[in-house]
């Protein structure tokens, strides 16, 4: 996340260009994100959109301090799939076509998309555990889901996860280790071995 921080001081003006840069460096790891907690494509698709809506209709509050960009739009992602399991469905404020054609940056080109989800699909199909670890996950409370989805599926550092989640390092650990306890006395025991 650390290329993200400041010399984007032209993100700071708060014009379209400089949100659509964001957008546009961020939009993947995002969408990912969003996908392998939800692991529906369409619905995905929605969540990163109202994630990307609600970052630029608040851009302007973003303060450029201690937590990067990045981190606040992993924020903003993590609040959107823990409401849309709440709620048990997604309601988008916006489509990401209007924001797109009212606020002037380019959405991916749909081939890229595409691509993008073919290779999703791949990645997700090449591993049966994955799909049985990530039920589990899913079962878990929010907290858990969070913070292991976060360093998993993300790759995220204790660090980054705290900075996403507004926690200190030592809750994110302590988080980190019950939720796999958990996990572990869940899963049939050649699953784990």
């Amino acid at each position: 996340m650390a290329n993200d921080e400041p010399p984007y001081t032209s993100a700071r003006s708060n014009t379209p260009q400089a949100f659509g840069s964001l957008y546009e460096q961020h939009y993947s790891q995002i969408f990912g994100y969003v996908y392998r907690r939800i692991l529906h494509w369409e619905t995905a698709q929605d969540i990163a959109a109202e994630v990307f809506f609600k970052a630029y209709k608040n851009f302007w509050r973003f303060r450029w301090s201690s937590i990067p960009i990045g981190a606040w739009f992993y924020r903003i992602a993590t609040n959107e799939v823990n409401m849309y399991f709440r709620v048990g469905k997604f309601k988008r404020d916006v489509s990401l076509t209007e924001l797109l054609d009212t606020e002037g940056f380019d959405a991916p080109d749909a081939r890229t998309t595409e691509s993008e989800k073919a290779n999703a699909e791949r990645e997700l199909q090449r591993s049966q555990d994955f799909i049985l670890v990530q039920a589990q996950v899913r079962a878990l409370p929010a907290k858990y889901q969070d913070v292991i989805a976060l360093r998993y599926f993300e790759g995220k550092s204790i660090r980054e996860i705290a900075e996403i989640l507004g926690k200190s390092k030592g809750t994110i650990k302590s988080l980190l280790s019950r939720g796999l306890e958990k996990i572990r006395k869940k899963l049939p025991l050649d699953a784990t071995e």
